[in-house]
Parts: C-alpha cells; sequence; structure tokens
C-alpha cells in the first residue's frame, strides 16, 4: 500500500473515493494497511475516505500525548478544508475521535470507535514491553486478535522492532501514560455526537464491559458486537465490520 501514500506538507495521507469524509485514526501500533478492507468498501458507496498517517513517534516527548495528537487531526481537516466529518478509530485512534469530538464538537458529523482507549485504564500500558524477546512480543500481538493467525510475521516484525528502537519505546510509554490521564468518563456524558461503537465480544485489550461503558455514558450512541473478535475488528472481520457500519450510517442518514 505504500504507493498509495500521498506526501503533502507536512501531512502524509491516503485518500479515496468522494463523498462524505471518513476520516480514519489508526492505534498505536496499527499501521494504515489495518483499515484496507473499509479503505476498500467505502469509497465505492458515496464516501470519500482518508487515512491520514498519526505522526506518533514524531513528536517531542512532551508533546507526545492524546491532546497533541487530536490537534493534529483538527490542523490535518483544517489543512484539507473539511467540514461535517465522520472520525473513525481503534484503539488509541478512538481515543483521539472522542478527544477531538470533545474539544471541536461543529467539526464532526458523526463518530466511530472500535477497541477504543480512554476509560479503561491498562488498554495500552499493561505489560509493556520486553526488548529483545521476540516470542514475548509474538505472544503479545497474537492476544490482541481472537484469531493469533491474523498476527501474521510482518505484524510481530514491526511490533518487535518499534520496541526495540529505544526512542519509540520511550514514546510509546509516554502515549500509554497520557491515555491513562486522559480518562473521558467525565466527558463523554455531555458529548451528543451520534456514535457508533464496533467491539469483538473477545477483546482482551479493552474488554466487552468497556463497550457497554462507553455506549451507557455516551447519550447518542449505538453498540454493536462481532463474535470471535478481538481487538481490531475492522482487521478480523472486516465484512462484518463494514456491513454493519454501513447500516449505521444508512439508518443515521449520514
Amino acid at each position: 500500500m505504500q504507493e498509495k501514500i500521498i506526501k503533502e506538507g507536512r501531512y502524509r495521507y491516503m485518500e479515496m473515493g468522494e463523498g462524505t469524509p471518513i476520516i480514519i485514526l489508526h492505534g498505536l501500533m496499527g499501521g494504515l494497511s489495518n483499515f484496507q478492507g473499509v479503505m476498500e468498501y467505502f469509497p465505492k458507496n458515496g464516501y470519500r475516505v482518508i487515512v491520514p498517517e498519526l505522526p506518533i513517534y514524531d513528536m517531542p516527548l512532551l508533546k507526545t500525548n492524546v491532546k497533541s495528537f487530536a490537534k493534529f487531526v483538527e490542523r490535518f481537516i483544517q489543512f484539507k478544508g473539511l467540514d461535517n466529518v465522520i472520525l473513525l478509530g481503534n484503539s488509541l485512534g478512538g481515543h483521539i475521535g472522542l478527544l477531538h469530538t470533545k474539544l471541536y464538537p461543529a467539526k464532526v458529523k458523526a463518530l466511530v470507535i472500535t477497541g477504543s482507549s480512554g476509560l479503561y485504564e491498562s488498554a495500552m500500558g499493561d505489560g509493556y514491553p520486553k526488548r529483545g524477546d521476540y516470542e514475548f512480543i509474538k505472544k503479545k500481538a497474537e492476544n490482541v486478535f481472537y484469531d493469533p493467525a491474523v498476527a501474521t510475521k510482518e505484524i510481530v516484525d514491526e511490533v518487535f522492532a518499534t520496541v526495540n528502537d529505544r526512542i519509540k519505546l520511550v514514546k510509546t510509554l509516554a502515549i500509554a501514560k497520557s491515555a491513562i490521564r486522559h480518562n473521558m468518563s467525565k466527558d463523554l456524558p455531555h458529548m451528543h455526537t451520534p456514535t457508533c461503537i464496533i467491539w469483538g465480544k473477545d477483546d482482551s485489550v479493552t474488554p466487552p464491559n468497556v463497550a457497554v461503558e462507553f455506549d451507557e455514558l455516551l447519550p447518542n450512541s449505538d453498540l454493536f458486537w462481532i463474535a470471535k473478535c478481538g481487538h481490531a475488528p475492522m482487521m478480523e472481520h472486516p465484512e462484518e465490520f463494514n456491513t454493519i457500519l454501513a447500516a449505521w450510517l444508512k439508518k443515521r442518514k449520514l
């Protein structure tokens, strides 16, 4: 997918389709390709899908936090001249989407979160990580999914390289601590943006009770489950994920 990345100004992103903009926000260890199913489906169905590369490891350490990334998304939206966007985020990306929606509610007409941090304290900081231990990293990567086979060698190698890069490791831990500090339980009841919550029933990173709590706290949300599915539904069950999201967008007239 590398050849499709657009470099413009300070931004690197992928873009396809025309229509209502869906901005995809990837997670801490997740690349742009994690959303390949979404990127293939929604441009054919009247949506403009845009996937910015988040500067996870490019911010100064003091700015390596959820709020800085939410502001980065706002600058990107302004750069692209967008309005009334739909934000779709997985894991850390969901948390960034939630905080962006809180800070800039007029810009976001809908929010989609899946396996999102923002409520569960150990969602991103649990058991991080053993440098140099490939088998430990492989096991950690496999545990993200219901089906461990989804954690391909390419995915494991990428995570292994990240945690063995000292600067990236320091920033990974800084982001994890920031995610814990930015607990949004008090903010959610005041956020009336239509929100679609799609969750894996077997998510061990952000367990199902986290999704239930999001649904209870958000005043304008709908919760959907995907069975035999872990932390990244759009990767493990892309067709079911797309079907749920497309039906929700249609029902909400978005």
